[in-house]
């Protein structure tokens, strides 16, 4: 779409231009001959792109060529001013006014855009200047929390819409002419009316308050890669399952072959029996060295979780590091395998 051009008379604050930029094509429209024809008092020639120019041009430079965009029904007072009746129409005439949004044509454009703009007489332009700083800005005031800046930020917002009102241009299609009646004056047809009001209440803001402060959240420090999301740095590792599971000492296969294995699937008989009903049958003294001249075995001895005597001794176990391969036991009811004994005396 071309880019808009519109006279210095569109700008805000702008006083109204003594004659309307009026800009036809090469060949006019026969609703526009028909609509010139139907105003004009006195019948003038229009045979021609100039002389449909210069009639159209001096009918909308009229004072009186003023049109009625919409009409607004605003509140007179805040609300806490506002009569109450137990008639509706009685309350709805003592508090509610009827602003008309009054307007004249600042540029005709058949050419580019095929558009009409229109910019709001000085009068409308106070109308709303005025509801704004009287009733809205109390009812938006009122409607919010208090915070230190508030009347400095309703202050501000009453200032952004004059200068946004006095902006205020309305373009529509071309076709909009049609409404055109004596002296130039005229109003919106086929709906236009909604899209004026539509613009002009977007221009009431409302009044937002500031956006909470942030408030420091001490965060937990985040977990090490490595570390699991769910445990405590002080919690174990756990075992990667590519490990063998560790293996108790007294399941430690005996380096014999002859000897029987106790890492069946059945339980071991002696796992149902208490400590003294094992009796471990004594060594034969062939067994035994020179150089042991302790008593024969007259104290408790623990050998990876078996002991023997009337007394339970704890003591440490050895770790299942300790067991060399070869170091086999003898895992038969009868026989102890006490033909190793200094092994296991040496390792303990």
């Amino acid at each position: 779409m071309p880019v808009q051009l519109l006279p210095a008379s569109a700008a805000a604050f702008a006083p109204r231009a003594s004659s309307v930029n009026v800009v036809l094509g090469s060949k006019v429209e026969p609703w526009l001959t028909k609509t010139l024809k139907r105003i004009n008092k006195v019948k003038r020639p229009l045979n021609s792109v100039p002389q449909h120019t210069k009639c159209l041009t001096e009918t909308l430079s009229s004072p009186n060529a003023i049109w009625i965009l919409a009409s607004l029904m605003l509140p007179k007072a805040p609300e806490d001013q506002l009569k109450k009746d137990s008639n509706p129409l009685v309350e709805a005439i003592s508090n509610y006014q009827l602003i008309h949004l009054e307007a004249y044509i600042v540029h005709v454009d058949m050419v580019l855009r095929n558009e009409v703009a229109f910019k709001l007489t000085p009068d409308t332009i106070e109308s709303l200047i005025e509801h704004h700083k009287d009733v809205y800005c109390p009812n938006t005031k009122a409607s919010t929390y208090d915070w230190s800046e508030k009347d400095q930020q309703c202050k501000k917002l009453h200032e952004d819409f004059v200068q946004a009102i006095n902006k205020f241009v309305f373009t529509t299609h071309v076709t909009a002419l049609e409404g055109l009646e004596e002296e130039g004056a005229g109003e919106l047809l086929d709906g236009r009316s909604e899209d004026v009001k539509s613009a002009v209440m977007n221009l009431y803001k409302p009044l937002l308050p500031p956006p909470p402060r942030i408030v420091d959240v001490v965060r937990q420090p985040p977990l090490l890669p490595s570390s699991p999301a769910n445990v405590s740095m002080w919690s174990q590792p756990t075992t990667p399952s590519s490990l063998p599971a560790p293996v108790e000492s007294w399941r430690v296969l005996p380096s014999s072959p002859s000897v029987a294995s106790s890492g069946s699937a059945s339980p071991p008989m002696w796992a149902s029996m208490g400590v003294s009903e094992v009796q471990m049958p004594s060594p034969t003294p062939a067994y035994s060295t020179p150089s042991y001249s302790a008593p024969a075995y007259s104290t408790p001895f623990s050998s990876a979780g078996y002991y023997y005597g009337s007394t339970l001794v704890s003591a440490p176990l050895p770790l299942p590091s300790m067991l060399a391969p070869h170091c086999g036991v003898s895992m038969g009811f009868n026989n102890f395998g006490w033909d190793r004994y200094q092994e296991y005396t040496t390792t303990m």
